[in-house]
Formats: structure tokens, C-alpha cells, sequence
């Protein structure tokens, strides 16, 4: 069967903020040493699996310009352009639909656009066992990552103990973002993996599943579908995207599905979800600081500092975090990284649009 990829490529970062802005998000960044950006990366490790031609970004349709600067190789049509933000769900059903209505069917591969992957060729393989899983009947089926710690930012999956056939797992059930003595818990237990937020199915079982659970949405895709490949696509697009219902995949399929199986993932994954995950894919000094640009440390330990053109001094700080971009500087201590939206809410009721 037909082996497409879905990249999702249309949030904000704002947990990223000062670098990522509206105008050029988390997703458009280089954040490692390599200056390849994060869907630049995520769409080449892909390529020993997926062609070029069957690589489809979903992204919002400010970012349709990007999308064509970063992926030079990928064509136009690829490029799903969403007039609004409406979650996880309604993204992915819309890939479905165009896949569907493409292809006739295909297994679809939907990832996020901005995680890391270090040890590409155990990922590969692990994909290659759940389009396996995927092709066979109507399984949904999600990449779980064997927990190394604690995590309390992640969500969890929970497998069912000695189901598993060459790897794969039954899905007992999907949990929410635990504290810190619920999540070693789970790490003694055992079954439970971070809920990573990578899929494969068939794009007609996602729909069949959009169908039965959110049918709101489904209904509202169906038009859509309809104008594909004609010349009224965009036009429908901009008028029913955005009355579609705004909802995860995980909350309106995944959590009520069933036919729903897990591959744990041991491949040196990160969701590069705040500051904190430059500390961890990137090289530290002999006292834990990540330095970038133009750095000078002295008695400082645990810090993160990202600058451009000046200089940055630090002088005996420990686990801060310092971003310093042409208009804004962030200093923030490490404990605080998950809580950057409230200087972006405070932004916007001072009207301070052109630092968003």
C-alpha cells in the first residue's frame, strides 16, 4: 500500500519566544549546531522511507512561504494550507481527505514537525513495524517512547502486559500529564510510555474513526474532500475550514477508539518543547551550560544562553535561561520555562503585536 507522511507543521512555539515569533515559529528554526531547521529534519529522516512526492505539510497558510523556502524538493500541491489554527483533529482529518481522495487510500504517517531524532536508524525501523501494524485491518496505531525519567510534561500511554507481537502493543489506555510521584510510579510499573504524539493508519481508518466519534467534524470535511483537484479547492477551504471544531486528535479519537496499538520507541527522541531542550540536544560545557553566539561564562552552572551579535556576559548564575534577539531579551529561571505564554499575554494586552 501507498506509504505517504503527514508533517504537521502550523503551531506557534511560543514556548520558544523571544526566537520563535509569529512570523517564523519554533517549527522554521535551527535550534541545534547543524543550521538544518526542525521540519528540514524531520522531512529528511524520512527520505530512506518516503518518497518526496508523497510528503504532505500541513501548515497555516502564513507559513505556505516557508514551507516553500525550507523544502526546495517538495511539491506546491503538498503543501496544505490552513486559513485558521483548529488543532490536531480537523489537521489531520484534512490530510486524510486529500490522501483519500488522492490515492484512494494510503497509510498515512503523521508526525509533528518539530521533534528530535537521534538515532534515525532504530526510528526507521520502528516505523517500518508500525506501517505493518497500520496496513493490517482498521488498527490505529501511535509510537510510545520508553520513558527515562519522570517526565511530568508528557502525556502517557498505558500497554497491556505480554500482548505484544514483534513489538507492537494493545493500548490499555491514554493518560493525562502526571505529577511527579504518579509519573515514577509509572516508570516502576513498567507499561507506560510518553505519549509522543507520532500515528500511522490508513487514511481510511482515520476517517471511519472521524466518523463515528466526531461527526461534526467529519460532515465538515466531506466539501472540503469534494473540491480537491478542482480549482474551487482553496475557495471551500477558506470558507469551511474554520467551522470546523477545534479539537486534539488524542481527546476525540485516540482516547475513545479502539483497535488501538503502541510500538515502544527507544530512539533518542525530544519534543523540543521549551529552553529547557537545548540543554539536552545540544553540547554542554564541563559545567553543564549550553552556550550560543558570542558567550562569556564565569562561576555559572546549568544555564542555557542563545545570543546573536553582542556579547553576553554571565557571572555566577545557575539554571537560567538567557535568549537575547534584536528586539527582546528573555532571562527566565529553568523552573519557569513552561509558564513564557503569560509574557505573551501580557504583550497582547499591551498591544505589543510587533514583539509576538
Amino acid at each position: 500500500m501507498k506509504l505517504t507522511a503527514v508533517i504537521m507543521a502550523g503551531g506557534k512555539g511560543e514556548r520558544f519566544w523571544p526566537k520563535s515569533r509569529t512570523n517564523c515559529p519554533k517549527q522554521f528554526l535551527s535550534l541545534t549546531s547543524d543550521h538544518e531547521t526542525m521540519l528540514q529534519k524531520t522531512v529528511r529522516r524520512l527520505a530512506p522511507l518516503v518518497r518526496t512526492e508523497d510528503v504532505y505539510v500541513v501548515t497555516n497558510a502564513a507559513y505556505t512561504g516557508l514551507v516553500t523556502e525550507q523544502l526546495r524538493g517538495l511539491p506546491p500541491e503538498n503543501i496544505i494550507a490552513e486559513p485558521c489554527s483548529r488543532n490536531t483533529a480537523p489537521c489531520i482529518g484534512l490530510a486524510a481527505s486529500v490522501i483519500r481522495k488522492k490515492y484512494g487510500d494510503a497509510v498515512m504517517l503523521v508526525l509533528p514537525s518539530d521533534h528530535l531524532i537521534r538515532q534515525t536508524d532504530m526510528y526507521l525501523d520502528t516505523l517500518r513495524r508500525a506501517v505493518t501494524a497500520a496496513e493490517q485491518g482498521t488498527n490505529l496505531v501511535t509510537l510510545g517512547i520508553t520513558p527515562t525519567y519522570p517526565e511530568t510534561g508528557y502525556g502517557y500511554i498505558r500497554y497491556v502486559r505480554g500482548s505484544g507481537r514483534n513489538g507492537v502493543y494493545k493500548v490499555e489506555c491514554f493518560v493525562e500529564k502526571p505529577d511527579v510521584q504518579t509519573a515514577r510510579e509509572y516508570l516502576r510499573e513498567g507499561t507506560y510510555l510518553w505519549n509522543s504524539g507520532m500515528f500511522l493508519w490508513k487514511a481510511s481508518t482515520i476517517l471511519m474513526n472521524l466518523e463515528k466519534f466526531m461527526p461534526e467534524l467529519y460532515a465538515g470535511l466531506l466539501p472540503i474532500a469534494e473540491a480537491y483537484g478542482t480549482d474551487a479547492f482553496s475557495k471551500v477551504l477558506e470558507e469551511r475550514f474554520c467551522t470546523l471544531p477545534s479539537q486534539s486528535v488524542d481527546y476525540g479519537i485516540m482516547e475513545k477508539a479502539e483497535n488501538i496499538l503502541t510500538i515502544p520507541g527507544s530512539f533518542g527522541w525530544d519534543d523540543v518543547g521549551s529552553w529547557l531542550a537545548l540543554g539536552r540536544i545540544n553540547h554542554t560545557d564541563e559545567n553543564g551550560n549550553m552556550l550560543s553566539g558570542d558567550v562569556i561564562s564565569v562561576r555559572s552552572r546549568g544555564c542555557i544562553v542563545s545570543g546573536e551579535q553582542r556579547l553576553i556576559a554571565v557571572l555566577g548564575l545557575q539554571d537560567t535561561v538567557i535568549v537575547d534577539t534584536p528586539d527582546a531579551v528573555l532571562v527566565c529561571d529553568k523552573n519557569s520555562t513552561q509558564d513564557i505564554r503569560q509574557i505573551l499575554a501580557q504583550l497582547r494586552e499591551e498591544h505589543r503585536e510587533s514583539l509576538l
